[in-house]
């Protein structure tokens, strides 16, 4: 049975995060990207998506972290994955995701690393 997945979303200087807890999969990711055209991402911005209490992700939860990717490049702003569990990070290195991904250990470091890259 399918956990349910919690998304919220709070706004810093550095742009959007999109915080996640749950399963992240066939059924749940919809919810991912259906939450994208509501983001008020700027140009320069970035968007953070905190991956910290996600406890599964399948091939659909990668897509919706893809789209989010595309969400954000459209947008003129970056994006970054932040907190990802081992088996997540594991995966994304795996299929080659660490290249297009910046990942930082908290929503906070990656807010650090753009105010560090926008100066």
């Amino acid at each position: 049975m399918t956990q349910h997945l919690t998304l919220s979303t709070r706004t810093t200087a550095a742009g959007t995060v999109m915080e996640l807890a749950g399963e992240l999969d066939h059924h749940t990711a919809p919810q991912v990207r259906d939450a994208l055209p509501g983001l008020a991402l700027r140009p320069g911005q970035q968007l953070v998506i905190d991956l910290k209490a996600v406890t599964f992700c399948d091939s659909s939860g990668i897509t919706a972290l893809i789209a989010a990717r595309n969400h954000a490049l459209a947008a003129d702003a970056a994006i970054a994955l932040a907190a990802l569990p081992g088996y997540l990070a594991r995966i994304i290195r795996i299929v080659g995701l660490d290249q297009v991904f910046p990942t930082h250990p908290t929503a906070q470091h990656a807010e650090e690393a753009w105010r560090t890259g926008s100066d």
